[in-house]
């Protein structure tokens, strides 16, 4: 399909800066097929649910993995690295900013004096260049001892849209993070399950709606638009996740016994259905995922999403689109601008539902 297709204009007041606190107060535009839409609140979700359905949750945490530093080399210009791809123990692969900066073979130093004094320097070496920025940095810690000199040096990685407006700070390190983050290894939130509070978890568990969690790192991929014309041409970058045996066989009788599986974000929406054989049986997974979900895509597991408002021309938009039909999609986005719903991570949420 054409990229052009998924385009449309969004006025720069509706892209959110802060979240709303509670974090369950953000609005919900509710998307049934052949029903008005409905406005809502994140809070209502339980009510919104039916007992027996079951909620897929991603427990993936974000690091601090927004990193300044300046290139060892001439008049040691400052450069910017995102990490978004851990290949071992220390390496990782990340985007540059600005990347003509440092070549293959340059040492790039983060920060200027660490918070735990054994740790010294953070130096990476650029051991490759690739295209759009990336590159692949070997640094000189490694294991739990890099993890930690991220972590203290790191900012958290606000998309592109939040960083352009203000810098990151204490308050995002709580704020760009679930409730129930556990798994280190993402540099992006999964943004729908944000709006989720300790209430509102006990809430849907009072109601009868099961909780399942699953892991998905999410990579700084996704907030890149597709440059493509054509969304065929489009390759994503991979991101590794996990659905536990135990997972798998909670979905698989949820099904069974006539529930739906709701995906708490495109992120669990797209390991589920990356885990799932063609009948919609879900299995165990444990790997990489570049699963790029366009109209015409058949699901195969997954029955109701809840997501936030996305970009335009974004691998995102466009899952939406195959999920509830691109016009629908316009149509409710042209809505949501109307009644000034807030956009994108810190943004509100739609709840978008299949066969009622």
């Amino acid at each position: 399909m054409r990229t052009e297709l998924f385009d449309f204009e969004l006025p720069r007041e509706r892209i959110a800066l802060r979240p709303i606190h509670p974090r369950d107060a953000a609005r919900l535009l509710v998307i049934r097929p052949g029903l008005p839409l409905e406005d809502r609140h994140v809070r209502e979700l339980p009510h919104l649910l039916r007992p027996g359905d079951r909620l897929v949750l991603n427990d993936t945490k974000v690091i601090p993995a927004r990193l300044n530093g300046r290139v060892l080399k001439g008049a040691e210009p400052r450069i910017e690295a995102t990490l978004h791809r851990r290949l071992d123990g220390w390496r990782w692969r990340a985007f540059l900013k600005p990347a003509k900066k440092a070549a293959a073979g340059d040492v790039i130093r983060f920060g200027e004096e660490g918070k735990v004094c054994f740790l010294g320097q953070l130096d990476a070496t650029v051991a490759d260049r690739g295209e759009g920025g990336e590159a692949t940095l070997a640094f000189a810690f490694h294991g739990l001892v890099l993890d930690q000199a991220i972590a203290e040096r790191g900012d958290m990685p606000l998309p592109p849209y939040i960083a352009a407006r203000r810098a990151p700070d204490e308050r995002d390190r709580l704020d760009y993070q679930t409730v129930f983050a556990r798994n280190d290894g993402s540099v992006a939130a999964p943004t729908a399950a944000l709006h989720f509070t300790e209430t509102l978890l006990a809430n849907l568990r009072a109601r009868g709606i099961e909780l399942t969690f699953v892991t998905l790192h999410v990579g700084a991929g996704t907030f890149l638009p597709v440059k493509a014309e054509d969304t065929e041409r489009h390759r994503p970058h991979p991101e590794w996740g996990a659905v536990s045996a135990a997972a798998a066989e909670a979905l698989n009788e949820t099904r069974r016994a006539g529930g739906r599986i709701v995906a708490a974000g495109t992120t669990s929406l797209r390991l589920i259905e990356s885990a799932s054989d063609e009948n919609g049986v879900v299995q165990a997974f444990s790997g990489e995922t570049s699963l790029f979900v366009t109209p015409g895509y058949e699901f195969r597991a997954v029955d109701a999403l809840l997501t936030n408002f996305h970009l335009p021309r974004s691998t995102l938009f466009m899952l939406v689109a195959a999920f509830s039909d691109l016009e629908v999609m316009q149509r409710a986005y042209a809505h949501a601008i109307e009644a000034g719903y807030r956009f994108y991570s810190y943004g509100d949420a739609c709840l978008l539902l299949r066969g009622g």
